[in-house]
């Protein structure tokens, strides 16, 4: 039953990324105009004559004068092939700009993922178990105050302390020695160290929801009649408590994992520029503003990939966990 569960899943996700292929690509093409067009206007406002000429034949060139539906199928057919395109505002293979950002962003948000869970798993069972309690005002609090702080706000405090009181500067993932120089044991270490700071920021506002969230379905599960059963027969309290009702309760924990990586990489835009983060967000801005329509396609579909593989993942572990779904 769970394999055909698993199966059915997988079989979705075929048809749903050529949906989204299309639909984002149509998007990205909508506002008038394209990239020559943002590239042009560029020009005079600086001052530079536009040839109309040489930007008709780059048109020409770069296949923008085709009809929609024959510009998607270069494209998608390239992507199938493991060929993006290149990059207009950057002159380089979209393969070449979008991975190392890539792959910086997707440790960001496991990281984010990890601290979050780390937090608000235990918080959230204190909390429902000792109901009214001072720990439980202070976890409300401090639900409260993550949700209503942006987390480019928490960024600049952090900064200002850090360049105030300790002389030292929180932004960027790299040392200077380390931001241009390949990939070494040396460099991972350094990535270790600075990752902590945007850690901290892009997780206290998931920590705090998840606090919330894990508080009101484990009261609602304490109160359920095979709780007042099970310890009527006299089952240990943390017994009890783990075996079934934060069994029960886990699964916004588990559902988290399917939004969880597009929001951290493409959600954090402000956060990545105050903290100077060499991530996907920026870029993924950038080449949207510049009608970059190969970049910001390529990254649009790696994140509905991303959000295919993590609805898939948190599918499998909600059925594992909870029988009500594979019953379903």
């Amino acid at each position: 039953m769970l394999l055909a569960f698993i199966v059915r899943r997988i079989l979705w996700t075929v048809p749903f990324l050529i949906a989204v292929s299309l639909v984002s690509f149509a998007l990205i093409q909508a506002p008038p105009g394209d990239y020559l067009t943002s590239f042009a206007a560029t020009l005079a406002a600086s001052g530079d004559e536009v040839d109309q000429g040489r930007l008709e034949a780059l048109r020409e060139r770069y296949g923008l004068d085709q009809p929609f539906l024959v510009q998607y199928w270069r494209w998608i057919s390239g992507v199938l092939q493991g060929d993006f395109g290149i990059s207009f505002e950057w002159q380089q293979p979209v393969a070449n700009l979008i991975w190392e950002r890539m792959g910086l962003s997707v440790c960001l948000a496991l990281g984010t993922l990890l601290f979050t869970w780390a937090v608000a798993f235990p918080v959230g069972i204190y909390s429902a178990v000792r109901k009214y309690s001072i720990g439980d005002y202070v976890a409300t609090t401090f639900g409260f105050i993550g949700l209503a702080t942006p987390n480019f706000l928490i960024a600049l405090v952090l900064m200002y302390i850090g360049v105030i009181y300790f002389g030292s500067d929180v932004s960027g993932l790299f040392s200077e020695e380390y931001q241009n120089a390949p990939w070494s044991w040396g460099k991972v270490l350094d990535l270790l160290a600075h990752l902590w700071i945007p850690v901290i920021i892009l997780g206290t506002s998931s920590s705090a929801s998840l606090i919330r969230i894990m508080r009101a379905n484990l009261l609602d599960e304490l109160h359920k009649p095979y709780v007042v059963t099970a310890r009527a027969k006299g089952l240990s309290e943390f017994t009890l408590l783990m075996r079934y009702p934060v069994r029960l309760a886990l699964n916004p924990f588990v559902s988290t994992i399917g939004w969880a990586f597009p929001q951290l990489i493409s959600g954090a835009v402000i956060t990545a520029f105050v903290l100077s983060l060499p991530t996907s967000g920026p870029l993924l801005l950038q080449a949207l503003l510049a009608q970059d329509m190969y970049l910001a396609g390529a990254f649009i579909l790696l994140l509905c990939s991303l959000t295919v593989v993590g609805m898939l993942v948190s599918d499998i572990l909600l059925a594992l966990i909870d029988p009500r779904v594979r019953y379903q």
